[in-house]
């Protein structure tokens, strides 16, 4: 399929049910042998074709195995319900990996996704301070979430660190964080204090931008 004219510009959250760190980002195995988790962003600036984005939120819910790359994933699309059936469209679009390039994010997406479940229309609440390392999420009934700095274990100060991947396909530098995750839609499951990773991208169907 050809490339359709998109870009998504944004505030980016992908929390796991991994330690800090998210061994998938070094080609490591899961933490606890499974991938549990959500990703997805408030698109401050994005269009489809000739369909306006800008300030809709998009997430995804994933349970996986084992490790990413070997697939036999399942998937919920979560939108947000102010989008028009355009927009929603025009989302589903991108997410299905058919207007991006091979190798890019929402391609590699749809190769290892073999469940993709019904997708949800719902109120969305999100706050984004990646300075701080702050964030929420809240879709009533489908997904709550939470992210704070992770925390000295003796002291209880703030403690910062940065991923930086020159050649990333999901971004190219995130705030890491700790996680909290209450999902009750298609893929159900519970986390306390695990891997979060803020960030600010920009997707094409190239790949990421900047």
């Amino acid at each position: 399929m050809e490339n359709a004219d998109w870009r998504l510009e944004g505030e980016w959250i992908k929390n796991c049910n991994c330690a800090f760190g998210c061994p998938c980002d070094f080609n490591a195995r899961p933490t606890q042998g499974e991938c549990k988790g959500l990703l997805g962003m408030r698109i401050t600036r994005g269009h489809f074709n000739d369909t306006a984005l800008d300030g809709l939120c998009f997430f995804v819910t994933v349970q996986f195995p084992g490790p990413l790359h070997e697939g036999n994933g399942q998937a919920q699309a979560i939108i947000d319900e102010r989008a028009t059936p355009a927009q929603r469209n025009a989302l589903l679009a991108i997410m299905s990996g058919q207007s991006s390039d091979e190798g890019t994010l929402f391609h590699i997406f749809s190769l290892i996704v073999s469940t993709m479940h019904e997708p949800v229309f719902a109120p969305v609440q999100f706050a984004f301070d990646m300075e701080s390392r702050l964030a929420r999420v809240t879709i009533p009934g489908v997904l709550e979430t939470d992210v704070e700095p992770i925390r000295n274990p003796v002291t209880g100060a703030p403690h910062r660190i940065r991923v930086v991947m020159p050649e990333g396909f999901e971004h190219r530098e995130g705030e890491v964080a700790a996680a909290n995750i209450h999902s009750t839609g298609a893929n159900r499951f519970d986390t306390k204090g695990s891997h979060s990773t803020l960030a600010k991208v920009v997707q094409t169907p190239q790949g990421v931008a900047g």
